[in-house]
């Protein structure tokens, strides 16, 4: 299956949240709540997460990821002159672990290194995604409480 690109529209919102929902629920689950107080506090999460990203990330290429023509995730990617920055990569959960975020994620890579620049991002200490940055080339330049900095090299 060949993963397809588009442009991000106003109407994905939705979508996006159930992408955005399907990353978070395994760290919910322990905590007991009903699925309305799951869903509220998502909403809250995701939409601070879509403020954010258009304030700090408003000239980025924001791509929903299709496969078949059916959207299965997002690509978010901040290209600049002297690096180009991941910001956000998630798939559907049943899309993960298929090789697709290792494609898409490869291929800017590539992209990049014929540009003559660096890959940036950053993830969360606790996301099981570490090991397929560390296994596609990227080190950790740096950290905060919650987060590696990584760059390609």
């Amino acid at each position: 299956m060949e993963p397809e690109l588009r442009p991000f529209a106003p109407e994905d919102q939705e979508f996006l949240f159930k992408v955005y929902a399907s990353t978070r629920l395994h760290e919910l689950a322990p905590l007991g709540w009903s699925g309305p107080q799951q869903e509220a506090f998502l909403r809250m999460q995701f939409n601070a997460q879509q403020r954010w990203y258009e304030m700090s990330y408003a000239s980025a290429d924001h791509n929903i990821i299709l496969l078949e023509g059916q959207p299965v995730g997002r690509i978010m990617v901040m290209r600049g002159p002297h690096k180009n920055h991941l910001v956000d990569i998630a798939l559907l959960s049943e899309y993960r672990n298929r090789g697709l975020g290792a494609r898409l994620i490869g291929e800017l890579v590539a992209e990049s290194k014929k540009a003559g620049i660096p890959v940036g991002l950053q993830v969360l200490k606790n996301n099981p995604a570490i090991h397929l940055y560390e296994r596609l080339g990227f080190v950790r330049t740096g950290e905060d409480d919650l987060y590696y900095q990584m760059e390609s090299r």
